[in-house]
């Protein structure tokens, strides 16, 4: 798996004119499933981003993690992270996990985050959405599975 983790002031989704989801303080993660990955793979990773010591603490440090702050995370499925742009000029998604399985992985790194006690919400697995955010300091960290 691989995570694009954003700190924000507020962060929302919407597909077409609908709303789909929208949190105040907290982080933004745009979630690529790889085709190898497994349901360890999501516990390990809503684990490590939920536990990232990225919000400041009084002495103005990155030192409080998203639970220590009662922050908020919305996870938008992106299959494109997993784009491999070495080679030619058009990405090969080949490495990305088939829809099925990238749904159910999607499905269980959300359902561990909610277990963490943190207030999570989504985008809508495999529509075309606009992710609006106002990143926070600006703090962005590539977050990928071992």
């Amino acid at each position: 798996m691989k995570a694009v983790v954003q700190r924000v002031t507020r962060a929302h989704v919407t597909v077409g004119k609908s709303p789909a989801g929208a949190i105040g303080r907290g982080v933004v993660v745009l979630l690529g499933i790889h085709q190898k990955d497994t349901v360890q793979t999501a516990d390990w990773l809503a684990d490590k981003v939920s536990h990232l010591r990225i919000f400041e603490d009084a002495d103005g440090k990155m030192n409080q993690s998203l639970r220590d702050v009662g922050g908020q995370m919305l996870v938008v499925s992106q299959f494109t992270l997993l784009g491999d742009c070495r080679k030619g000029r058009r990405p090969s998604f080949g490495q990305a996990a088939p829809p099925e399985l990238a749904e159910a992985l999607y499905t269980r790194f959300v359902t561990q985050i909610a277990a963490l006690g943190i207030h999570v919400e989504t985008g809508r697995f495999r529509t075309t959405m606009q992710v609006a955010l106002t990143n926070d300091g600006p703090v962005t960290l590539i977050v990928e599975s071992p």
